[in-house]
């Protein structure tokens, strides 16, 4: 029968022997304590009915605070070991969880359904119907039953006529966010983050608006709640904080997130961390993470091999975004544009 241990380990570990390992101390551990806790005694005078637990460990019970007290010195050195493995284990699973590889941030294309193009010339959302649509869709031709081309000032997914003023595409995004759309959300922050389209400038609205969209899988909305905190907009400057959403934004999908965690992380001299943040930046579309990878090889701090799997990951991207459709779109304009 498979253990607690093995269990975890299968589940969450995904083979990792350092992580397995720091789970079987802490099992362990806990083994001994629930010898304790499993029938509330006092560690200190043996007494049943024991809820006083130990602030630090959690694991250890006291029938009071006097018992607490006194069984302090004893129990230290095991507090403090059960706290430093605990510690130890949430950080492999954070960075478990922090270098995966994460979906496409847009995934395909409602039209074509070819992976969206991760640079925003490559795609424009709809404020009709919320969706994102592909550069090559917007810019391709409609045609009517009989195949005669038709005037293209529609949206190409539910064929609504295109917003003719600013104030109508905003009226759009506010119904768009009463039916919960984070695209809209996000946009609306960045309107009042800018004090764009009529809208004051309000920090403390914006962040209201990015933390709601962030939540419903809005990965740009907690990149720029990292921002705020980086420069103190409408919070107070906080680098912890803003790592935080900016780990958020990396693992939601952000290639912009996961390459400045990067350049953090190479301006630390943690050269190893920093090649698995552009590695999949990389994987993810992400061009300027791929030039980083080849000053790294150049200057010996990333290998052939890596710099090798980097160029075949940046191909394996473009294969799966290019179409002839995406292409003709950006040879006549620019801004379509989507690699």
């Amino acid at each position: 029968m498979m253990s607690t241990s093995d269990k975890i380990c299968t589940d969450s570990c995904k083979g990792s022997d350092d992580v397995c390992d720091v789970i079987g101390k802490l099992e362990k551990m806990s083994t001994v304590d629930n010898e304790v806790n499993d029938t509330s005694v006092c560690a200190n005078c043996g007494k049943e009915g024991a809820n006083n637990i130990c602030n630090k460990c959690k694991q250890v019970k006291y029938c009071n605070a006097v018992c607490k007290k006194v069984h302090k010195k004893k129990h230290k050195k095991q507090c403090e070991e059960h706290v430093r493995v605990a510690a130890e284990h949430a950080a492999k699973l954070h960075d478990i969880e922090l270098f995966k590889q994460p979906p496409p941030q847009l995934g395909d294309c409602p039209i074509c359904f070819l992976r969206m193009p991760t640079i925003e010339t490559g795609y424009k959302y709809q404020t009709c119907c919320g969706k994102v649509v592909c550069s090559g869709c917007i810019h391709a031709p409609l045609y009517d039953n009989q195949g005669n081309m038709v005037d293209n000032k529609k949206c190409p997914f539910c064929r609504t006529p295109r917003p003719f003023s600013r104030e109508e595409s905003l009226e759009r995004i506010k119904k768009r966010m009463k039916v919960g759309d984070p695209f809209a959300m996000h946009n609306l922050g960045n309107y009042y983050r800018d004090g764009r389209y009529g809208y004051p400038q309000d920090y403390t609205k914006a962040l209201g608006l990015y933390h709601r969209a962030g939540k419903l899988g809005n990965a740009a909305s907690y990149l720029h709640i990292g921002y705020a905190y980086d420069r103190g907009e409408g919070v107070e400057v906080d680098k912890k904080k803003a790592n935080h959403y900016y780990e958020l934004a990396a693992i939601g999908g952000s290639v912009v997130a996961r390459h400045n965690l990067g350049v953090d992380e190479e301006n630390a001299s943690n050269f190893d961390r920093a090649l698995k943040n552009y590695m999949i930046a990389v994987r993810s579309g992400y061009d300027e993470s791929l030039n980083v990878i080849k000053g790294l090889y150049s200057e010996g701090y990333a290998t052939k091999e890596d710099y090798t799997k980097a160029l075949q990951s940046y191909q394996d991207y473009l294969g799966e975004i290019k179409s002839t459709q995406r292409d003709e779109a950006a040879a006549a304009d620019e801004e379509f544009r989507y690699y």
